[in-house]
């Protein structure tokens, strides 16, 4: 059984079909890139995939359960975390805390233990603690752990808010343009980065990325969308090759 199934998924907005019999598979331990030109719907599909928006058509499932339309909340519980496109951290928490918000969801702790700060509040404490700084290490964050997260440098508020979607222990991680605005050392920190928590955190991930040497370097199959339609989908290398792919990012001649 794949991991993730997306059959017929269509949304459209008064008249425009902006995702259109959407259809992939997404094999577990995949490393998978959604490419295509600006505006094709590519994170319309994970706006989709995450209940930001409820489809018009079509089925998702996720381990074989269907999740089509329901809350993000749900959603981010059944093991589906993102990243977005436009950095969305707590700029005014620290790194540390941005992380163990993520965290929430699988260390409980009782009102009542939290109020009186009861030995069992600062056992949760220590363990979320511990977790927060295993996953900044991933990405040579934790010196930085009690610095404001606004203060970061861009390409480490990046990594930061890559940690702080692994701290919900997801399945599945989707990645939205997680190299827009990076330098291509930054890029090929990233590159390794992504590597590391697929082989090494049981990860599936799922990536939109416009920079295609990241792209050629980490995914093993891609899809291409242009105009909300799948264009192709395939082997990476061969993807890259097509002929239609290339007229869609660079035009007609």
């Amino acid at each position: 059984m794949a991991l993730l199934e997306i059959n017929q998924l269509s949304i459209q907005f008064g008249g425009l079909r902006a995702v259109d019999d959407f259809n992939l598979t997404v094999e577990k331990g995949d490393l998978y890139g959604l490419i295509g030109p600006n505006g094709a719907g590519k994170t319309t599909v994970f706006n989709l995939l995450t209940g930001e928006y409820k489809p018009t058509e079509g089925v998702i499932r996720l381990d074989g359960k269907d999740i089509t339309g329901r809350p993000a909340i749900e959603i981010n519980r059944e093991g589906i975390a993102r990243t977005f496109q436009n950095i969305r951290l707590f700029r005014q928490q620290s790194v540390l805390d941005n992380v163990k918000i993520g965290l929430h969801n699988q260390y409980v702790c009782s009102p009542a233990a939290a109020i009186f700060r009861l030995p069992s509040y600062y056992a949760v404490e220590k363990q979320m603690n511990e977790k927060a700084m295993e996953l900044l290490s991933v990405f040579d964050l934790e010196g930085e752990a009690d610095t404001i997260s606004a203060n970061l440098p861009y390409g480490k508020q990046r990594k930061l808010e890559i940690a702080r979607a692994m701290a919900t222990n997801p399945k599945l991680l989707l990645l939205d343009e997680p190299a827009a605005g990076m330098n291509p050392n930054e890029t090929e920190e990233l590159m390794a980065d992504i590597r590391y928590i697929r082989e090494n955190f049981d990860m599936t991930i799922l990536l939109i990325e416009h920079d295609m040497r990241l792209v050629a370097g980490i995914c093993e199959k891609l899809t291409v969308l242009n105009f909300g339609r799948i264009l192709t989908q395939g082997e990476t290398k061969e993807v890259l090759k097509d002929p239609e792919v290339i007229k869609a990012y660079l035009g007609d001649d």
